[in-house]
């Protein structure tokens, strides 16, 4: 009986120990699984980084870098009189950008404040998810919707107005953004504690007074950032600019002609424009490494302002 009994407490032992070895085995088996995921994201970026820059290297063997950032004109079809500056593209991004923001921001930051400060639970939970539905919409859907049904709109108001035109596009990318302004915005709002509100409301303050001078300025690194990564958003929109915004790149401030935005040129050389090897086609690498940069310089900026004002509470 005692030989029985001790013959299987040594079998026990070694299940036991065999069962932490394997624990420890997947120990260290996971840490080195998840690295290698993790790794996927840091490596794509990296790939993609290195082929805008070789690719836009070898567009400014060809073209000189200065005749890129200060030429006037954007017109690469005709070898013989090409010419290469991108002021233009980056004009006519700045304008759908300009219009969208100016759409966006109230609506989108009234919306939050909304839903932050004056709505019922039950009345936030139906009406956030419907508005965050407006992400969820293809944009090649909002570029049709801005051709098809706000442009005629607007040339009821503007004659003049172009089919294709940077207004409707810009209102339309507005619309778009929306979703994330407000809902980042509530976020942050609603992330300010009760008792900030409580405290100003128990000293006499109207819930005007409370959402302007109490939560706002609580919430205002959260807010910001949100409108930044939204322009950012903005700036590298593609279908509703390609569809409804034309393709003349124009160096000037009227948003009611035909222009060309960085997104749209990209796609219209990438449709088959251009021939692989040729400048035109290198061009569009070095338009993508500007618009790169104006959304990593835009990403930086939402990312400093989120930490530069963040309040701990």
């Amino acid at each position: 009986m005692a030989a029985s009994t001790k013959k299987l407490t040594v079998q026990e032992m070694i299940e036991a120990k065999s069962q932490k070895s394997s624990s420890q085995t997947m120990e260290k088996i996971v840490p080195v699984v998840l690295f290698l995921l993790t790794s996927v994201s840091v490596l794509t970026t990296l790939g993609i980084l290195f082929t805008l820059l070789f690719e836009t290297f070898t567009f400014f063997s060809k073209v000189s870098i200065w005749e890129f950032i200060t030429e006037k004109k954007w017109y690469p079809f005709v070898e013989a009189s090409a010419s290469y500056g991108v002021m233009p593209l980056i004009m006519g991004t700045l304008k759908i950008t300009v219009i969208a923001t100016v759409v966006a921001v109230p609506i989108g930051l009234g919306a939050a404040i909304y839903l932050s400060e004056y709505a019922s639970d039950r009345t936030r939970r139906i009406i956030k998810p419907v508005l965050e539905v407006l992400a969820g919409v293809p944009t090649i859907v909002y570029g049709f919707f801005a051709l098809t049904f706000v442009t005629p709109v607007l040339q009821k108001i503007i004659p003049d107005l172009s089919i294709f035109n940077a207004l409707s596009p810009g209102i339309v990318v507005g619309i778009m953004i929306i979703p994330m302004i407000a809902s980042l915005s509530e976020d942050a709002m609603s992330s300010v504690p009760n008792t900030m509100r409580e405290g100003a409301l128990g000293l006499g303050s109207t819930k005007l007074e409370v959402t302007l001078k109490v939560v706002l300025p609580a919430a205002i690194s959260g807010i910001v950032a949100s409108i930044v990564l939204a322009i950012s958003r903005a700036i590298g929109e593609t279908m509703i600019v390609t569809v409804a915004g034309g393709s003349t790149p124009n160096l000037d401030w009227n948003v009611t002609e035909s222009i060309q935005t960085m997104t749209a040129y990209i796609v219209q050389v990438s449709t088959g424009d251009a021939g692989y090897g040729t400048t035109i086609y290198y061009s569009i690498y070095a338009v993508g490494f500007t618009l790169f940069l104006f959304t990593l310089i835009m990403n930086m900026l939402a990312q400093y302002i989120s930490k530069r004002f963040r309040e701990e509470y």
